[in-house]
């Protein structure tokens, strides 16, 4: 038989890229609540009050609820995919590339200021009712357009990448998780959700739903027009179908296949990343405050300097790599919730148990009453 490595390059890319996402959403996630704070206080100076929620409109937090039925909805969404995807594939590739669009332009954006800070002023140009924009703004959403038009001419593996990319960015810095209870319940359910649609769907539908729906190229939306309005058999015919943005792929060095990894394994576990950053940063800023206390008697002082976000990265790491190494033993998908989960969570409970921080981190540790109520976003 043939030998084979369990770890190939394209595995290795996927490995590289997944966490680079989600270590520089949870950043973004954090640089964006200090400059909502700072804007707060700029408002609170200048009118003599608070308004805590006038700069947070675009961050959704998950409460306990959203975090039950979220699997639900998912696997509502799989099953129409399942079923009607014919009919509905060019509605949702036209969804999901303005998605795409707005979401890659926020992940270009910081490298656009940066272009755009010696030459223009951050003064925002109006449009009408389409709202104000500074030039980096309007550079950054211009070169997204541009990459999707192109991605919808070629259809380009790399071009789907990037746009994957700016979704997973985008949904880790603006969405929450307030507390571990609603992590451990999004996380457990979303578990169960993948383990049921990739192992035993097949036993139900005669097919992996789960594989069948992220595989499944859409119609070109260029065709699908050019056949709608009968512009001639050579007038959009030659575009290629499209694999939409749902996931990350890599060829492996020879070219015989593709690693993939579903966006849903970088963006759930990111949210988790995210959520023990913001309570590191919180807890830093919350001993400072009170001159350095020290933890519990029974940790020792190098336990302490353990930061959870750290502990938490790793243990998604090595989740990755066993789901990797399942996939290519059982030469099947494999369900990456199933490892990604455990190898977070866990460290992070038993971690935070030992530290004495889990009671806090398990209600909300972000809205306490306490006297350090000026870091409840961070």
């Amino acid at each position: 038989s043939r030998a084979y490595s369990l770890v190939d390059s394209s595995q290795v890319s996927t490995f590289l890229i997944s966490i680079l996402l989600i270590v520089y959403g949870s950043f973004r996630s954090l640089n964006m609540d200090f400059e909502n704070q700072d804007r707060e206080k700029e408002n609170s100076s200048a009118a003599g009050s608070f308004n805590g929620n006038s700069t947070n409109n675009s961050i959704q937090t998950i409460d306990s609820t959203q975090a039950l039925f979220l699997p639900i909805g998912a696997s509502v969404s799989l099953l129409v995919m399942f079923f009607f995807f014919d009919s509905v594939q060019v509605v949702f590739t036209i969804c999901t590339a303005v998605l795409a669009t707005i979401a890659f332009a926020f992940l270009l954006l910081p490298m656009c200021q940066y272009l755009t800070r010696p030459c223009s002023p951050q003064n925002k140009i109006s449009f009408g009712c389409c709202g104000r924009f500074t030039a980096a703004e309007l550079l950054s959403f211009s070169l997204s357009v541009m990459l999707v038009l192109i991605w919808v001419l070629t259809g380009h593996w790399l071009l789907m990448d990037a746009l994957a990319m700016g979704l997973c960015v985008a949904m880790i810095a603006f969405v929450r998780l307030p507390s571990l209870k609603v992590s451990c319940l999004l996380l457990s359910g979303l578990l169960i959700y993948d383990v049921f649609w990739v192992f035993f769907s097949a036993y139900i539908f005669n097919s992996n739903v789960m594989v069948k729906v992220a595989t499944q190229p859409a119609d070109n939306p260029l065709d699908v027009l050019s056949r709608k309005l009968h512009l001639g058999p050579n007038v959009g015919r030659d575009v290629p179908r499209l694999s939409l943005p749902g996931k990350l792929v890599f060829p492996s060095s020879t070219g015989s296949h593709f690693s993939m990894l579903g966006i849903g394994d970088i963006v759930m576990p990111g949210l988790l990343l995210c959520f023990v950053l913001r309570y590191d940063n919180y807890k830093k800023q919350a001993n400072s405050d009170s001159c350095g206390a020290p933890g519990p008697g029974n940790i020792s002082g190098r336990m302490q300097k353990v930061s959870y976000f750290h502990c938490t990265l790793i243990g998604y790491f090595v989740g990755l790599l066993t789901a990797t190494v399942a996939s290519r033993i059982h030469r099947a998908a494999q369900p990456a919730l199933l490892y990604l989960v455990p190898f977070t969570l866990l460290p992070l409970l038993t971690m935070a148990y030992l530290k004495g921080d889990l009671r806090r981190m398990w209600s909300e540790p972000f809205h306490s009453k306490s006297s350090s109520s000026r870091f409840l976003e961070v």
